[in-house]
């Protein structure tokens, strides 16, 4: 079993930056053996994958955040994966969940096995 624990979120102008950040625990050794991924929905919306670092290190993310967001993991707790959000935009308004699993087939069709409680991100015009 694995925990995910999101914190970071908040309230913020647009053009502005926060930094989530997502803490696992439990039957694992190391998050290195888990693809880790953020997820966002935002009212009315479907949910979907913001950004994903798989287990050999690559990382993705849906062409809306290229260039403005950031996935990383840490390489010295190993517990923890970030997303540095950078330029936000009101449309970036949505909670933010981090997950994880120990596969990954396919970044459109992702459904992975665990999940956070999510953290709130909200950007004002």
């Amino acid at each position: 079993q694995v925990s995910l624990v999101e914190s970071g979120g908040g309230l913020v102008q647009a053009g502005g930056s926060l930094r989530l950040s997502c803490a696992a625990s439990g039957s694992i050794f190391s998050i290195f053996n888990l693809n880790m991924g953020w997820f966002r929905q935002a009212p009315g919306k479907q949910r979907e994958l913001v950004a994903v670092v798989l287990v050999g290190g690559s990382t993705m993310y849906t062409d809306s955040v290229k260039g403005r967001f950031t996935i990383a993991r840490d390489n010295t707790k190993r517990t923890t994966v970030f997303l540095q959000m950078n330029s936000l935009e009101p449309e970036d308004t949505a909670v933010y969940y981090c997950a994880a699993d120990r596969s990954f087939a396919d970044y459109s069709t992702w459904s992975p096995r665990y999940w956070g409680r999510g953290t709130q991100v909200t950007v004002s015009s």
